[in-house]
């Protein structure tokens, strides 16, 4: 009992020096942390005391500043501000000025403008041939002529009197493409149509066929003396183009 007596005193002694050296530690890990934070907060409460106390100043005013005390201490504004008495002459130098502009603009699309019309209409020359002037004094009675009008051939019938009566004898029931002769003629003894037939294109021949007017070799179709199909294949009869007369014995087609 005595030896486990001394035993136990010893391990108390190391165990509380173990315990007083590990306070020892400790004690020196947080002496820096708590010096900081006290130099931190010692300034920190200084400058809360300084901005609690009230601003005295011998050049403190309760006066409001002028605008000019405002502005720039060169004074440099006062070469850029706006002369009122001259700003209406200078809008109206302006305002003429973008009208000339828009006006010069507005000339030159106009003149662009006609000259891609002019250029897509049809050439002096070509007007030329849009239209052509026969004369028909030489024209026999009971004859035909063939002029040449935009490259097709026209045919000129100088028509006799049984012929004229004939014609218009004939009854719409009996035609294929009805139409009288009066509608067909601007002069009863005059007709002019188209010397191009009607079903492939082929060119008439003047004089022939059954009814003594016109007669496709190509197909086999006949016309009247007034140019209506009677018998054959062409569904039409043959067109009769633009013309006038310009004078008793002249034409103009086209």
């Amino acid at each position: 009992w005595a030896v486990l007596t001394v035993v136990s005193k010893r391990n108390n002694r190391r165990r509380g020096s173990g315990e007083a050296m590990n306070a020892l530690r400790l004690a020196s890990r947080l002496a820096p942390r708590a010096a900081g934070r006290t130099a931190f907060q010692q300034p920190r409460a200084s400058m809360i005391k300084a901005l609690q106390q009230p601003v005295l100043s011998s050049n403190f005013s309760t006066k409001e500043p002028e605008l000019y005390e405002l502005g720039s201490v060169d004074s440099g504004y006062a070469a850029d501000r706006v002369d009122r008495v001259a700003e209406p002459e200078r809008r109206a130098f302006t305002y003429l000025l973008l009208s000339g502009v828009r006006f010069a603009y507005a000339s030159t699309a106009r003149v662009l403008v006609v000259k891609f019309v002019s250029s897509m209409s049809a050439s002096a020359d070509v007007l030329a041939l849009a239209s052509a002037e026969f004369d028909l004094s030489g024209v026999a009675l009971g004859k035909t002529i063939t002029v040449k009008w935009r490259g097709k051939p026209v045919f000129v019938r100088h028509r006799t009197p049984e012929e004229v009566a004939v014609e218009e004898g004939v009854s719409l029931s009996q035609l294929r493409d009805q139409e009288s002769d009066e509608e067909r003629t601007l002069k009863a003894e005059w007709l002019v149509v188209l010397g191009i037939c009607t079903h492939l294109g082929c060119v008439p021949i003047s004089g022939a066929g059954e009814y003594n007017g016109w007669f496709c070799p190509c197909h086999g179709s006949h016309y009247d003396v007034s140019g209506r199909i009677r018998k054959g294949p062409a569904p039409l009869n043959l067109e009769v183009p633009p013309y006038v007369f310009t004078d008793e014995a002249k034409i103009l087609v086209g």
